[in-house]
């Protein structure tokens, strides 16, 4: 079982933030941090601000040394295909070949409208990342030249230089409820697909759809993941301490129903049991939600003890 840290950058994450916090997962044996590509506070927090995801990947990619680091997930809307294709390269080679690209719809109207991306309705959204995966796949990643007319993008003899560092590119990594075009689109591009807080039935569910379209694709199935919130502590009095400054922060209390349903929540030997229902229920990799990112104790906790429990 792979476990990385994911964080929620529109959450008021600052650049010292961000590099606190990759120091502290290289230093603590944690894989990889991966971050939300948002614009807006998601919680409603209108005063917290957020830095460019890319922007920020390539900072860190020339401040770590280990540390993989990616998208989950860029929304199609915010980047032109070319110019996420270049962000992604760009930071391939800042980093020696550590970046991953998540690739999604985007979801949320509200940083939509403010920023000024055009936000389609749910079916043109999907139009849009088909037409991304296909740029960014076969176009930018691909050995070229390549050529495409679409509905929303025109290429023409497009030679993509320089590759990327990792061949034959960068992991893309698709995301949702494996619906069945989503399952199709993740069949024919993706090289992971990534479910957000499912249950265990969720889980099978999902990761039966990606497993079935891949066969039907006539290729091996998929690494199937997943995204979900992650409170843990050494020992239940710890556990009880970061229930409550959760619970200051994003402003709500912790729902311990839904927590033991679909989150990584309990002491280090609770959590490294959960992780293990998921790997036997097929998930390769788990991101851990951290949302209380100034906590680095917790995200030296889950190095120290929870990734060598699952290893």
């Amino acid at each position: 079982m792979r476990v990385a840290l994911m964080i929620e950058g529109q959450e008021d994450v600052t650049w010292e933030d961000w590099v606190a916090l990759a120091q502290t997962c290289e230093r603590s044996g944690i894989e990889a941090l991966f971050r939300s590509d948002h614009y807006v506070s998601v919680m409603g927090a209108e005063e917290r601000g957020s830095l460019d995801a890319w922007g920020t990947i390539n900072a860190l990619a020339a401040r770590t040394t280990t540390l993989r680091l990616g998208t989950m997930v860029s929304p199609a809307s915010f980047r032109h295909p070319s110019v996420l294709a270049k962000l992604v390269t760009t930071a391939d080679h800042a980093s020696g070949g550590r970046v991953e690209l998540g690739l999604g719809t985007g979801w949320s109207e509200i940083e939509h409208t403010a920023y000024g991306f055009p936000f389609l309705a749910m079916g043109e959204r999907m139009d849009v990342l088909a037409e991304q995966l296909e740029i960014i796949h076969d176009g930018h990643w691909g050995e070229g030249p390549f050529s495409f007319a679409g509905d929303h993008y025109t290429l023409r003899d497009l030679v993509a230089l320089p590759r990327p560092v990792q061949r034959p590119h960068p992991p893309l990594i698709m995301g949702g409820a494996a619906g069945p075009r989503a399952a199709r689109l993740a069949a024919r591009f993706a090289d992971e697909y990534n479910t957000v807080m499912p249950t265990l039935e969720q889980i099978a569910e999902r990761r039966g759809s990606i497993v079935a379209a891949c066969e039907r694709a006539g290729r091996e199935p998929i690494p199937f993941s997943v995204m979900t919130t992650a409170l843990l502590g050494a020992d239940e009095a710890e556990l009880e301490r970061r229930v409550a400054a959760y619970g200051e922060w994003p402003g709500a209390a912790v729902d311990r129903g839904q927590a033991a349903a679909s989150w990584i929540f309990g002491t280090v030997e609770q959590a490294a049991a959960r992780l293990r229902e998921y790997e036997a229920a097929g998930v390769s990799r788990v991101y851990l939600q951290h949302l209380v990112h100034r906590d680095l104790e917790t995200v030296e906790l889950i190095g120290r003890e929870l990734v060598p429990a699952v290893r």
